[in-house]
C-alpha cells in the first residue's frame, strides 16, 4: 500500500481484507498445531500411565526375591551351625 492508497477508503477495505485473510490462515495453522500438541499429549499420558503400571507390576514381582534371598541366607548359616554340631 502507498502512501497515496492510504487516502483511499477502497484500497483501505482492499488491504484490510487481505490482512483478515492472512490473519485467518495464520490462526487455522496455530489451531491445527495445538490440535496436534493436544494429540500428542494425550498419547503421552496414556504411555506414562502404562509405564507406572508396568514399573508398580514389577517392584511387586521384585519384592518377594529379597525375602527368598534372606530365607536363603539364613538357612544356609543353620545348615552350616548344624553341621559343625554334628562333626
Amino acid at each position: 500500500m502507498t502512501p497515496a492508497d492510504a487516502n483511499d477508503p477502497v484500497a483501505v477495505a482492499r488491504e484490510l481484507e487481505r490482512l483478515r485473510g492472512t490473519m485467518e490462515a495464520g490462526f487455522a495453522r496455530v489451531d491445527g498445531s495445538l490440535a496436534l500438541v493436544v494429540q500428542r499429549n494425550d498419547q503421552t499420558d496414556r504411555q506414562l500411565i502404562d509405564h507406572e503400571a508396568r514399573i508398580d507390576a514389577l517392584e511387586r514381582a521384585r519384592w518377594p526375591l529379597a525375602s527368598i534371598a534372606a530365607l536363603t541366607g539364613v538357612f544356609a548359616a543353620a545348615l552350616t551351625l548344624w553341621q559343625f554340631a554334628a562333626r
